[in-house]
């Protein structure tokens, strides 16, 4: 069964046929170039996965979204799981160890507060059609930019340790030291909001701005929507960028230590020493103390 519209993508076979041919070239083009931090096929597979959850995702949103609009309960128990989603992605984003849950201060620092005063003043309506689309386009853009700061951050820190020990040497406090050394780096989480907002309309068209015209809308009252959500954004990553940075610097957001590997990597390492032990002549030499 299809469906189609004079003005929207028709919904059908050859849609799917199309999706599947354009995952499988993003699937195969980063498995071909190693586009992986390790030179594998672990980012390929990640692509493949994200080509599938997304589509399992947006069919079974599709399914509810209708009911849950006009439905205060399920409504704010849907914002709660998509919040609850972002902090989950973002914090396994930065850091694989327990304090991963600390993105969950960011991103309501900068979704909240925006979402509220939007709300009090009447310019965004208290329903469902309304609520969901604009908190999601902010939560989205907080997650984006609480990770690439929280991953820049503790990036800087762990390859410049020189300097913040140097700053601990000239009496600067562990906060204050390193800081410095962390918000160049974090503070790179804002270019992508800034370009997306220096080119619309130039470059590229938006979600908002397109959704409002194949949704009726005249141009003036898309673009004012479109220009709205683009500074709400900016207020949003702005905010969340600051708390993040504030939460590497005081090492409430940290990096798990070298010797402190998953246990995936430690039981493939062991596997690959047995290996390497069973097929050699002489014994196994024991590794290395901190590896």
């Amino acid at each position: 069964m299809s469906s189609a519209s004079p003005t929207l993508l028709p919904v059908n076979a050859l849609l799917g046929w199309v999706l599947a041919v354009l995952l499988a070239v993003a699937v195969t083009v980063t498995a071909v170039a190693r586009l992986s931090p390790e030179q594998g096929f672990g980012r390929a597979r990640e692509v493949l996965t994200a080509g599938v959850r997304a589509a399992v995702q947006l069919a079974a949103v599709s399914a509810v979204i209708g009911w849950v609009v006009h439905h205060g309960a399920a409504l704010l128990g849907f914002l709660l799981l998509m919040y609850a989603v972002a902090v989950r992605t973002a914090g396994r984003r930065i850091t694989s160890d327990g304090t991963w849950w600390w993105a969950a201060l960011p991103i309501a620092a900068g979704v909240v507060p925006a979402v509220a005063l939007l709300l009090s003043t009447g310019l965004l309506p208290l329903r469902g059609i309304a609520l969901v689309p604009v908190t999601g386009i902010l939560i989205g853009g907080a997650l984006t930019a609480t990770v690439l700061a929280g991953r820049q951050g503790l990036a800087a820190l762990g390859g410049r340790h020189g300097e913040v020990e140097a700053g601990l040497a000239l009496g600067m406090t562990e906060r204050d030291a390193r800081i410095e050394i962390a918000r160049p780096a974090a503070a790179d989480a804002l270019v992508p909001g800034l370009d997306q907002t220096r080119t619309v309309g130039l470059v590229t068209l938006p979600g908002a701005f397109v959704g409002m015209l194949l949704g009726g809308a005249d141009a003036l009252t898309a673009g004012a929507v479109q220009f709205f959500v683009l500074v709400a954004l900016m207020a949003v990553q702005a905010v969340a960028v600051t708390v993040t940075l504030e939460l590497v610097a005081r090492r409430r957001l940290t990096a798990p230590r070298p010797g402190t590997a998953p246990a995936k990597s430690r039981r493939s390492l062991t596997s690959w020493r047995g290996r390497r032990g069973r097929s050699s002549s002489g014994p196994l030499a024991p590794a290395p103390e901190g590896r």
